[in-house]
């Protein structure tokens, strides 16, 4: 069939889709990190109305489609007269997702920790912010690197449905492709290999730092 794309344009521009995926999989990852850190805090605080609005948060964010998420970001806010792009709400969007996976993982390394170290550093005249900075956190770090470079393998793959909204990163470039090659099946294999290249490196990492680190994801 006639085509005015070879095959050096259609790897082109997947790569060029591809580089927003990525850069989107970072930004979100980043900022969802930083919001899980302080949603995380939150939860296991002995305020029990911040215990409550961080968990109201997780649910929200795990109980409900990352689709469904990005619509009401992209169209709600626009509803409330704010100009939305889509580059913007799936920032947005990717990271309350991500916030609220991380925190529930970093919970529950936090609670791994037994509750000896803690009466150990409190004994040891210990405020509770200096218990969680030196003693408790430098321990739940060694447990949650495995699972949370694991989980960024979702982060990346989660960027496809951002192409639901019009964010043009690596499956809406590839769909655009198809349309105008006519040829999907070579199309979206050069697509799901680009995905396996991203997240499958990821994977392998996080398994290695799993026998590192002896730890159980």
């Amino acid at each position: 069939m006639l085509t005015q794309f070879t095959t050096w344009d259609i790897v082109r521009n997947l790569l060029e889709g591809g580089k927003w995926t990525l850069l989107l999989s970072l930004l979100a990852f980043f900022l969802g990190g930083v919001t899980g850190l302080i949603i995380v805090l939150l939860r296991i605080s002995p305020n029990r109305f911040l215990r409550v609005i961080a968990k109201v948060w997780i649910e929200l964010f795990q109980g409900t489609p990352l689709l469904m998420q990005l619509f009401i970001v992209f169209f709600g806010l626009s509803l409330l007269g704010w100009d939305v792009s889509a580059w913007t709400a799936a920032a947005i969007g990717l990271t309350l997702f991500t916030s609220a996976y991380l925190a529930e993982i970093w919970r529950g390394c936090i609670e791994a920790i037994p509750s000896g170290q803690w009466e150990a550093s409190a004994s040891l005249a210990f405020s509770p912010l200096q218990q969680m900075r030196y003693v408790i956190l430098p321990q739940a770090l060694r447990i949650a690197i495995p699972p949370t470079v694991g989980f960024s393998v979702q982060v990346v793959k989660g960027t496809a449905v951002t192409s639901i909204i019009g964010f043009t990163e690596l499956t809406k470039s590839g769909t655009m492709i198809a349309n105008a090659t006519f040829e999907p099946f070579m199309v979206f294999g050069l697509v799901a290999t680009a995905y396996f290249c991203l997240c499958y490196p990821l994977s392998v990492y996080a398994r290695h730092l799993e026998r590192k680190y002896h730890v159980a994801c």
